[in-house]
């Protein structure tokens, strides 16, 4: 049982970012994937949070929704 689940933060890259890790990784999949809807912050059907799992690992991931007001750490 996964009792952590790593959390990376993008700006405008989680998607692309998480089909890079899950084509890398021999056993990896794409969960699911959330978009942007109207009246929040992002951008409407962009990407928002996008769960993946890599080697039975599950990671989450999520596209601020100010570019460049943080940074990746």
């Amino acid at each position: 049982m996964q009792k952590i689940t790593p959390f990376l933060w993008f700006n405008n890259q989680a998607e692309e970012s998480v089909n890079f890790y899950t084509k890398v990784f021999k056993y990896a999949d794409i969960h699911h994937i959330l978009h942007y809807e109207k009246g929040e912050n992002g951008k409407i059907g962009t990407t928002k949070h996008p769960s993946f799992f890599l080697e039975g690992q599950e990671f989450v991931a999520m596209d601020g929704a100010e570019p460049n007001k943080f940074t990746f750490n």
